[in-house]
């Protein structure tokens, strides 16, 4: 499988599956985000998963800023509002997929 692939499909699947649970959240409860942030919060095992998937997101933020200047990857920027909308399950795949389209000279 050609990894351009793999990363459009883990893109697609991390947008999907998330979403599933959150508009499935919100559909029964609104949009309102205290309620969501004290749901997220709920306990210490859905505590220690948030916080791990915060850090994690804001490493990956972090790192992707230096790698996209470095490597030159001009698009990098759109991770930004793919995480902050759908969360680094959409992020992460979304940056290896323009990293890879910028060293093989396939650039957006």
């Amino acid at each position: 499988m050609n990894l351009k692939v793999f990363y459009l499909g883990a893109a697609l699947l991390g947008t999907i599956a998330p979403w599933y649970f959150v508009g499935s959240f919100f559909a029964a409860n609104g949009l309102d985000l205290v309620v969501f942030v004290s749901g997220v919060f709920t306990n210490g095992a859905a505590s220690g998963f948030a916080v791990d998937v915060i850090i994690s997101f804001v490493v990956f933020l972090v790192w992707c800023f230096y790698d996209a200047h470095q490597h030159k990857v001009r698009t990098w920027w759109l991770v930004l509002p793919a995480g902050f909308c759908v969360g680094l399950s959409l992020a992460l795949p979304l940056y290896l997929y323009l990293r890879h389209d910028q060293a093989t000279g396939n650039s957006l």
